[in-house]
């Protein structure tokens, strides 16, 4: 079987390439041509011979993915990406433009086995994790079709990046490498539902990145009615496990709240919250709903998040409200997925 080459670490490579008795440099000039240039094939490597270049097509296998569907924002050009992976599967990323430049949103699984009752990903369950490569591929797509320098990260799109642990931290390998693309570990964002265990793990490799926790709710019957992964671990255990990430990283926590319209967005769920939070290094992300026809969450008024924003902020959090990117095109994830493949349910 031939091996995931975009998976490999320099180190790695190098050990592969000196096996095939290639001198040791060759790893670095391979390595270079897949993560700086972005190249699909193996032929794209016009200063290695076509003896070797033959020999890695022979022994690798580059996994990239190809744009089945691109939507642009006539608001404000944020691009959405449906692309196809090698198998035939879907998986979907984001491109927004700030004024420090460009972030993109990108899956780590195809589709989603966390059940949050307001999130599209989920609908059709979960396929499988993606590897390494497929991850840093929508990277390098994304760059190779706008011609552009992706400098942020944020892993929000389709999944649930710590159920895909391994990978995803080889990934964060990967893309942090001065060798490759050489983002900063301060740049990237990694964005969970509540997995406990995994929370503790990352803690413990100190990353630097910034960990975004999708609360959405102040207390364990609200959000159990929201997120099924609450009925595993609660609130109370959540929150400690937050607080001590950021005592042994000290990393400020962003906390995800998505306010959907008379279910978690009164003035006592916001109390709540605030008392939830009280005292920890955190930041407040409130996120008005993406309105998904299935799910049946409506978005809440600007009033409402208004007066919800205004009690977080008289007791000292520093709160933001998203502002909804690519709102013409449904830049939330899994809405384009769903209608390229159909789950067997929604086909019948």
């Amino acid at each position: 079987m031939k091996k995931d080459i975009l998976s490999l670490t320099l180190e790695e490579l190098t050990a592969e390439i000196v096996g095939l008795n290639q001198p040791k440099f060759r790893a670095g000039q391979i390595y270079r041509w897949l993560h700086k240039t972005g190249i699909r094939s193996f032929d794209e490597m016009t200063d290695i011979s076509l003896k070797l270049r033959d020999m890695l097509n022979d022994n690798f296998v580059i996994f990239s993915c190809d744009i089945e569907k691109k939507l642009v924002s006539e608001y404000d050009n944020t691009v959405k990406y449906l692309f196809r992976l090698s198998d035939g599967e879907f998986i979907e990323s984001v491109v927004m433009k700030y004024k420090y430049g460009y972030t993109l949103c990108v899956s780590s699984q195809v589709g989603c086995r966390m059940g949050c009752t307001f999130c599209a990903s989920t609908l059709a369950g979960m396929v499988r994790n993606l590897y390494p490569s497929e991850i840093l591929s929508q990277v390098y797509a994304a760059e190779r079709d706008l011609e552009i320098r992706i400098s942020h990260i944020v892993m929000m799109g389709m999944g649930e990046p710590l159920d895909n642990f391994d990978n995803v931290l080889r990934f964060l390998t990967l893309i942090t490498d001065e060798n490759g693309k050489n983002i900063s570990m301060r740049h990237i964002s990694l964005s969970t539902c509540g997995i406990v265990p995994k929370i503790y793990e990352l803690a413990e490799r100190d990353l630097q990145l910034t960990l975004s926790v999708s609360l959405h709710a102040p207390n364990n019957a609200l959000r159990s009615s929201m997120m099924p992964i609450n009925r595993k671990w609660q609130v109370d255990e959540l929150i400690k496990a937050c607080r001590d990430y950021t005592k042994k990283t000290s990393r400020r926590i962003s906390f995800e709240y998505a306010l959907v319209n008379g279910k978690n967005d009164t003035v006592q769920c916001a109390r709540e919250l605030a008392g939830l939070l009280k005292g920890m290094l955190c930041h407040i992300n409130l996120i008005p709903v993406n309105e998904v026809k299935e799910t049946g969450c409506k978005e809440s008024t600007p009033a409402r998040i208004q007066e919800f924003s205004d009690i977080l902020t008289k007791r000292g959090f520093a709160v933001t409200v998203r502002r909804r990117l690519g709102s013409d095109i449904n830049a939330a994830c899994g809405q384009l997925r769903r209608s390229a493949k159909p789950s067997d349910k929604e086909k019948k």
